[in-house]
């Protein structure tokens, strides 16, 4: 499978502190973040039955690179996922937490719905410019074994 046809794969991508670590995240602090974006962001917070954590799941609406896609987060375990984003949008989404929701200098990990199915380890997100950031996730793809 060549790059163009890798940059078209759409998978969940699962954002979350190193371990050990916290952002310290909060469901209105991100909410914030998503608003000095778009104000008129879709943002819903949801709580699961019998789940004794008010608030268990926040959805929202993000526009990266142009397309609109949707966001969760939770804050047990800490992190934020975008449902059936690209590589290239799963890099500008680092770009974004980076930015404006991670403390400076926190690592983010990393892995899709694929790499969990694999049984793969989540993955520190390297600091390197967006197409090495892309090849990164592009290599993640065909480390899950599923492109063959």
């Amino acid at each position: 499978m060549d790059a163009s046809e890798m940059a078209e794969l759409r998978t969940l991508y699962i954002f979350g502190p190193a371990e050990g670590a916290s952002w310290g995240l909060t469901y209105e602090g991100l909410e914030a973040k998503l608003r000095e974006r778009n104000p008129d962001s879709f943002v819903r917070i949801d709580e699961e039955d019998g789940s004794p954590v008010r608030g268990s799941v926040m959805l929202f609406g993000i526009t990266l690179g142009g397309e609109t896609f949707e966001g969760m987060a939770g804050l047990s375990p800490e992190g934020v996922a975008i449902r059936d984003c690209t590589a290239l949008a799963a890099a500008e989404t680092v770009k974004w937490l980076r930015g404006s929701v991670v403390p400076g200098g926190a690592g983010i990990t990393f892995n899709t719905r694929w790499g969990l199915e694999a049984d793969l380890p989540d993955a520190l997100v390297p600091d390197v410019p967006r197409p090495r950031l892309v090849a990164t996730f592009f290599a993640h793809i065909e480390a899950t074994g599923g492109l063959d």
